[in-house]
């Protein structure tokens, strides 16, 4: 997408991003479980945003810290109770720049597609590895790209409605690339707002052998927080990697 670029979403989203996502996709179900795999700390969010997930974790007694491309996206994480005593580092999450080893390293909410190359996601899973304790787990929560409802490669639809404004999102779909570029356009009495986004999707087992490069390997799989069983039906899954 011309003129996209790492922090283009988190800039475009911030005002809105807390209003639209705030139980999605179920938090509760996801900060319990960091929670519990977290063990005695520190943890690592990847693209941790506005601390929807970070922050309750803190809540709880967890070591966070942070790494987010958007300075406006930490910004508001700093305006919340508690969001001002998280490190974050501000970069792209491709280089986990940041010292230490972490007991957890979590990317949630497809998070990890914001990676737009296959090169730029096996970095990832490398430099990850590289910050596990050798009892650490990397966590990773996706969707499963069902490329069956574009047609032509295309979508358009109403992401919400009311009388004051209406969401419309449309989608271009890249096979070649694994690429969906995403438009969220907000129609009001204010005027019209573009948010858009750029993914680059992975197949569940294109990740667990970018796992297996990095010298990780899969120990659980399931289709939801709730630890139901991942299928060929599932449209998303939470994979937790260990040290191989």
């Amino acid at each position: 997408m011309e003129g996209f670029v790492a922090t283009t979403y988190g800039e475009r989203i911030v005002s809105v991003y807390d209003t639209w996502y705030a139980d999605e996709p179920d938090t509760d179900g996801t900060v319990e479980a960091m929670a519990r795999m977290a063990g005695t700390g520190p943890v690592l969010e990847l693209g941790i945003g506005t601390g929807r997930v970070a922050i309750p974790l803190v809540e709880r007694g967890v070591e966070v810290h942070g790494i987010e491309a958007s300075e406006a996206m930490v910004e508001r994480l700093r305006e919340k109770p508690g969001g001002r005593d998280i490190p974050v580092t501000i970069g792209d999450f491709e280089h986990v720049a940041v010292d230490g080893a972490y007991s957890l390293v979590f990317c949630v909410f497809t998070t990890f597609f914001c990676l737009t190359s296959q090169d730029a996601q096996i970095r990832c899973f490398q430099n990850v590895a590289r910050r596990l304790r050798p009892d650490g787990v990397f966590v990773l929560e996706t969707i499963v790209a069902d490329l069956a409802r574009y047609h032509r490669r295309q979508s358009l639809s109403i992401g919400h409605m009311d009388a004051d404004e209406v969401v419309l999102i449309t989608t271009e779909v890249d096979q070649a690339a694994q690429t969906l570029q995403l438009q969220h356009i907000v129609l009001s009495a204010g005027g019209i707002r573009l948010m858009p986004a750029v993914i680059r999707y992975a197949w569940p087992s294109e990740l667990d052998l970018m796992a297996r490069m990095a010298g990780l390997r899969l120990r659980t799989r399931t289709q939801n927080w709730r630890g139901d069983a991942y299928t060929a039906k599932s449209n998303g899954h939470v994979s937790v990697y260990e040290l191989a």
